[in-house]
């Protein structure tokens, strides 16, 4: 039976100047994963990501390209939405931001915030980072090298304009007590200490509209300001669900159940994103996860270095299924990382090809070469089995419990706990010589490893789906029994089992 419950899950919408890197990869990567184990839980899950294409950074970036800003955005936003095929991504719907339906919800929103005596005129004078799209304080912008620049290490510009502002700092109190009331909304821990810090610095008022260039949603009866980008942009969130109409078929998924965003973004989605939607009388999202940035062996990832990890070259070479579970496996979500080329085939050696890849080979050779290729009967445990069965047993609860934190290397560490006590066990049990010895009890030993290799092949469908299809084909586990659910019923005895065939080869790195 499936759950009424309703999952929203997004990731950021990509900035359409540059094409897609490593890190847009794992963002999107963590969100699938979470949205695949949701879906397999029997939730109704909506997943959502797309691209942000207005601003004074696209602006520039296609004038130097010498095209029309729209031409631009369409040739790299579909580099975004061939990002989520290739990266076998399960999104639900794909938006940008040029489309009408979301220049209609962004007006809606800024009319309501205006009704409620939330925006004013004014005028903006201060330090801008266009690479951010980003407002900075004099207390926060450093000189480097003779030249100002943001936290960030970008280059920040005086601007003075006439602006509307939200009156953010009114919000200020609100905001520390929001926080208070909820703790989880914002992760990791180290993450919400730095933005409640931030909140209790002070806040001003935010400039949301700009007159310096055109590319963007104008603001409504005042076409001579178009809106800030981040206004603009956030509100993608609630436009995919049909805002302004909220209806219930929709609307029903806000609110979201997280914002997955890198560190670099966290501001905007923890302090503008719930102030805007408070004023406008709207829920506020239930949690915002950030991760951290990945270098790329021990160096900055820039492109002037030229070391930008292209995630598609990565999966050409190691393959898609070995990528994924790398991406989640090599670094705790929410941390920096490295990433090493050792590293990557280290892991796929020797917990893909060596611990799973070898437990399913034994296991599936012997029921084919002992078993007539079919399943045996499930025999009465013997007390020796019941503490292999019981990590079996509770492996889904403890892969739940990590997912649901966002702590995706936990559950992987969880699920090859299971991996490598199935390889000892099997060398322990030795059905092979038992074979000799006691057919009953081989027959035992194998139906539990078959059970244990369903177990883990269900459970890692979110990290590694085309693989895991293919090992729970090798299992004779049916399309219709894969969710999580299915595991508690057992497969019949004399299953077939078709000839096992390798799921992961090992990696010969023949660079230096």
């Amino acid at each position: 039976m499936t759950s009424e419950r309703r999952t929203y899950l997004t990731t950021p919408i990509y900035y359409v100047n540059d094409k897609p890197h490593i890190g847009h990869a794992y963002t999107s990567l963590a969100a699938d994963v979470m949205a695949r184990w949701r879906r397999l839980k029997g939730e109704k899950v909506f997943f959502l990501t797309g691209t942000d294409e207005h601003g004074q950074k696209v602006e520039k970036a296609a004038e130097a390209r010498g095209v029309d800003p729209k031409a631009f955005t369409d040739e790299v936003s579909e580099a975004f939405r061939d990002l989520t095929h290739r990266m076998n991504f399960s999104n639900d719907a794909f938006i940008r931001t040029t489309e009408e339906r979301h220049k209609q919800a962004c007006t809606a929103l800024w009319n309501t915030l205006s009704a409620k005596g939330e925006i004013y005129l004014g005028h903006y004078e201060g330090w801008y980072a266009v690479r951010d799209e980003a407002f900075y304080g004099p207390d926060e912008v450093q000189e480097k090298n003779g030249q100002k620049i943001a936290p960030t290490g970008a280059p920040v510009e005086w601007v003075r304009e006439p602006s509307y502002f939200f009156r953010l700092s009114a919000w200020q109190d609100r905001l520390l007590a929001f926080y208070e009331a909820h703790p989880d909304f914002i992760a990791p821990a180290t993450r919400r200490n730095e933005v409640i810090s931030f909140v209790k610095s002070g806040l001003t008022d935010l400039s949301i509209s700009r007159t310096s260039f055109r590319w963007g949603v104008p603001v409504p009866n005042d076409p001579d300001h178009v809106m800030y980008v981040w206004l603009d942009a956030l509100t993608n969130y609630i436009t995919a669900l049909g805002y302004p109409a909220q209806d219930p078929d929709t609307w029903s998924f806000w609110p979201a159940d997280v914002h997955f965003v890198g560190k670099d973004i966290l501001r905007f989605h923890t302090v503008y994103w719930p102030a805007f939607l408070m004023a406008a009388g709207l829920p506020t999202p239930k949690r915002v996860f950030a991760h951290g940035w990945w270098t790329n062996e021990g160096q900055k990832i820039s492109k002037s270095l030229g070391n930008v990890i292209d995630p598609l070259a990565l999966v050409e070479e190691f393959g898609l299924d070995p990528v994924r579970f790398f991406l989640l496996r090599e670094v705790p979500f929410g941390n920096d990382g490295d990433f090493s080329r050792r590293a990557l085939i280290g892991r796929l050696n020797s917990e893909l090809a060596n611990d799973l890849g070898n437990l399913a080979q034994r296991t599936l050779a012997l029921l084919q070469k002992n078993c007539a290729g079919t399943l045996p009967a499930a025999a009465k445990p013997d007390p020796a089995d019941d503490d292999f069965l019981a990590a079996v047993a509770g492996l889904v609860a403890e892969v739940d419990d990590a997912i649901g934190r966002q702590a995706f290397h936990e559950a992987l560490e969880r699920i090859w706990v299971l991996t490598r006590l199935g390889n000892s066990w099997i060398d322990s049990q030795k059905p092979w010589s038992l074979r000799k010895t006691d057919m009953a009890r081989m027959e035992t030993v194998l139906r539990h490893l078959h059970t244990a290799l369903r177990t883990l092949a269900t459970v890692l469908q979110p990290f590694m789906p085309d693989t895991m299809r293919h090992m729970l084909d090798q299992l004779g586990v049916p399309q219709e029994a894969r969710s999580l659910p299915d595991l508690a019923e057992a497969l019949p005895a004399g299953t077939l089992l078709p000839p096992p065939t390798p799921l992961f080869q090992k990696i010969v790195d023949e660079q230096p």
